[in-house]
């Protein structure tokens, strides 16, 4: 199978997975615990906290431990509207279901919330946030990297305007953090939320970053531990996997950076060049490394997916999390595209362990695919296939 579904999952690192086995067998003490396997159990938990604050430049103990970027989401956006501050938040048209959803139950509660356009290539105008600020906003919540169509907004340019306006500003970075240089302190920003099994490391767990001296209400009650910010007993063996991964993250950014763009750019050129009535979507530099996004005229996506995977390659129309769902993608709407260019749409994300080769063989098979679905399509004749 040639993986290119990397936004979705990625696989974990050998050395991520030799850090976790102790704490999968011998080493299962609660961290919670006063007693030696305790005592190990929350030392590791720390180590990895500095791990996860060192792949951003932020403190140890500003660091919160979550089960992945959905809940850092949910923890986020609840907690600073219900620090009473406002009842007024501003996002984007294009963010993840795990911002949107939490904005719709904040509606019901009597939240206002101003859900911003994008232009056709992704992007928020940082205008339009500075127009959108009234006296009762209490955050700002713009993602960081777009998830299916790859595009990199603004943040410093939204952060600026924040701080001159006295409003947080958190950041959905799930698919940026380990893909680019992040630095909280130089972004000024006031939360991020981040996710371990998009940088290799397990899934099941993530992190939010709120900067010291920002209080907001927690979610989820019992226990106090995340320092009251998130209670339950916390998923040891997979937050040390999650360290690890930020470490190699770290380690390697600038390879790893060089990697996924020859690989991606590979990817664009063969495609573009290759295959007829084909576009290539989102900003062409201002974007995540290993995205690439593509609307094959008169094909449909799923059945595109379906094919491909016969063939042995693994890929997606956008995010998993709304596959299950069957509904048009609501970023590619936004975008302004047509019901035909959303459905011929296919998102392609390389990783660390794709190679050349695997680009050439996808790009054989995925030209000899469309070729067929073009055969039967119903958009045949109208557009000349």
């Amino acid at each position: 199978m040639i993986y290119l579904d990397n936004a979705a999952s990625t696989p974990i690192h050998k050395d991520v997975l030799t850090e976790m086995l102790p704490f999968l067998s011998e080493q299962y003490g609660n961290p919670s615990s006063i007693h030696k396997l305790g005592r190990t159990a929350n030392k590791a938990i720390q180590n990895a906290r500095k791990q996860i604050a060192n792949l951003i430049n932020a403190q140890p103990n500003e660091i919160f431990l979550t089960s992945g970027g959905t809940e850092s989401n949910n923890i986020t956006l609840h907690g600073f509207a219900y620090a009473k501050k406002g009842n007024h938040i501003i996002t984007s048209s294009i963010e993840h279901e795990a911002i949107l959803e939490p904005c719709k139950r904040l509606e019901k509660d009597g939240f206002s919330v101003t859900y911003l356009p994008v232009s056709s290539d992704g992007l928020v105008d940082p205008t339009y946030i500075k127009n959108a600020i009234t006296k009762d906003t209490c955050l700002v919540s713009i993602m960081f990297a777009n998830n299916e169509v790859g595009t990199v907004q603004p943040i410093k340019e939204i952060s600026k305007i924040c701080k001159e306006k006295q409003l947080p500003f958190h950041s959905d970075a799930v698919q940026a953090v380990g893909k680019m240089p992040i630095d909280v302190r130089d972004l000024e920003l006031s939360a991020m939320s981040i996710s371990s099994h998009k940088l290799n490391g397990p899934k099941g767990v993530g992190a939010i970053y709120i900067k010291k001296g920002i209080k907001i209400e927690p979610l989820i009650l019992g226990g106090g531990q995340e320092n009251g910010i998130r209670s339950g007993t916390e998923n040891v063996a997979s937050i040390v996997g999650f360290g690890k991964a930020c470490e190699l993250a770290k380690e390697n950014l600038q390879k790893n950076i060089v990697h996924l763009k020859s690989l991606r750019d590979s990817l664009v050129s063969k495609i573009t060049s290759e295959i007829p009535h084909v576009s290539f979507n989102g900003n062409r530099e201002k974007r995540i490394p290993n995205n690439a996004h593509f609307t094959f005229l008169g094909v449909n996506g799923e059945d595109l997916i379906i094919k491909l995977d016969e063939n042995g390659v693994a890929a997606s129309t956008g995010s998993a999390c709304s596959v299950k769902i069957q509904k048009a993608s609501h970023v590619l709407k936004a975008m302004g595209f047509s019901h035909e260019q959303i459905t011929g749409s296919l998102r392609l994300t390389v990783g660390l362990s794709n190679t050349f080769e695997e680009i050439d063989t996808t790009v054989a098979i995925l030209k000899k695919v469309v070729k067929e679905l073009r055969e039967v399509s119903p958009f045949k004749t109208k557009y000349g296939l």
